[in-house]
């Protein structure tokens, strides 16, 4: 699969994605997003997948939202701008769903700077490792907007509120260092093993049963929204499937066939 704006490949079992806008840093325009939520359905759709590694080429992991798209909306007739933003806040919401929704583990292996957007991004995925050239920035407050990626949401659950109002109200860097001592980060590698080691870790993640895998994911995703009563509801219907999956058909007969030889 090819893409004007991406790297796309599949090796192993384990997708990458990487955003190819070197030049700006991997921000996000409107074309790249076109991309991505394409290359994001077809991961999710492809079984023989099992887990997604998100980075960018070049100095930076992904500079935001393209600044030169910001200035085309302004520029557009008053009576347009609102629902001309409303329109694109659609797609950013479609696009940090799929990733956030990814029915199988999503590593972010952040190279660079993360920066507004870029930020959210990393926050969506399920884990985040970073070189020690990497930065994050929740910078919309310097443009006069809101983080809009998801970082309202995902950054809480990793640095507490307290700390997450300070990044989003200050828009400060926060480098390598800071970000793993805060959560924000879950790994630190280096600049030259980082793919790697992101992938690796992706195959160690996607080793068990893809159907478990993916049902735990979506009742994990919701588990701070719900009463304890509606994660068991959710974890009944949820281990149903999972009585009737092959791949808990053949464990099983797996492991009476071990015991069997053992005896």
């Amino acid at each position: 699969m090819t893409y004007a704006l991406l790297d796309y490949k599949v090796e192993n079992a384990i997708a990458t994605i990487t955003f190819n806008r070197p030049d700006k840093r991997n921000a996000m325009s409107d074309e790249m997003r076109t991309e991505f939520i394409e290359a994001l359905e077809t991961v999710a759709a492809d079984k023989a997948i099992k887990a997604l590694v998100l980075t960018g080429a070049g100095k930076g992991f992904c500079a935001g939202g393209d600044i030169s798209g910001m200035q085309k909306r302004m520029n557009a007739p008053s009576g347009e701008v609102g629902f001309n933003g409303w329109h694109r806040q659609q797609r950013v919401h479609h696009t940090q769903a799929l990733l956030h929704t990814m029915p199988k583990p999503v590593i972010a292996a952040v190279n660079g700077a993360a920066s507004g957007l870029g930020a959210d991004t990393a926050m969506a995925c399920d884990f985040v490792i970073a070189s020690e050239w990497a930065s994050f920035a929740w910078s919309y407050v310097l443009r006069g907007i809101i983080p809009d990626g998801g970082g309202m949401y995902f950054l809480p659950r990793r640095v507490g509120l307290a700390k997450a109002k300070e990044l989003i109200f200050t828009g400060r860097q926060v480098k390598a260092d800071e970000a793993l001592a805060l959560g924000i980060i879950d790994r630190k590698s280096s600049a030259d093993t980082l793919l790697a080691d992101a992938q690796a870790w992706a195959v160690e993640l996607s080793q068990a049963s893809s159907t478990a895998l993916a049902l735990t994911k979506t009742i994990l995703n919701q588990s701070f929204e719900l009463s304890s009563h509606d994660v068991f509801a959710q974890g009944s219907q949820a281990q149903g499937i999972c009585y009737t999956s092959s791949e808990h058909r053949a464990s099983v007969e797996a492991f009476l066939a071990k015991t069997a030889t053992k005896e």
